[in-house]
């Protein structure tokens, strides 16, 4: 999978460069989504996450832990392996996606939805 293109796909994201070239930045409404980075030879993607469904995560797959340099409660680092299945990562995405969008300002997020539809924002996501 192309993770950068599939990053850049979701509605009104835009990858910056904060921290240097090394950290892609992808982020929806000036809020960040997700993070991709090399460690250890590998790239890692870290994604926003539902608390309890981090746990989940990180217990059903061994290149799922909690959040290289961010809040372990709420995201996870993914290891870009190939060991997670493609649609589960995707998956991954789409909800760090979600939850950020759902956390945006209620005006905002309207207006989001309005321009892009509720399925495509949040395609079916809790």
């Amino acid at each position: 999978m192309d993770l950068q293109r599939y990053l850049n796909s979701k509605p009104e994201a835009l990858e910056d460069y904060p921290f240097g070239p090394d950290a892609q930045v992808f982020k929806v409404q000036n809020k960040l989504f997700a993070l991709v980075f090399r460690r250890d030879g590998c790239e890692c993607i870290n994604l926003k996450c539902d608390p309890e469904e981090a746990v989940g995560l990180r217990d059903l797959f061994a290149a799922v832990s909690p959040g290289y340099h961010m809040n372990k409660r709420h995201w996870n680092t993914v290891r870009n392996d190939g060991s997670v299945p493609v649609g589960e990562l995707q998956r991954m995405i789409d909800r760090s996606y979600a939850l950020v969008v759902r956390g945006l300002p209620r005006g905002v997020r309207q207006g989001m939805e309005l321009r892009h539809g509720v399925d495509t924002l949040y395609g079916g996501a809790p």
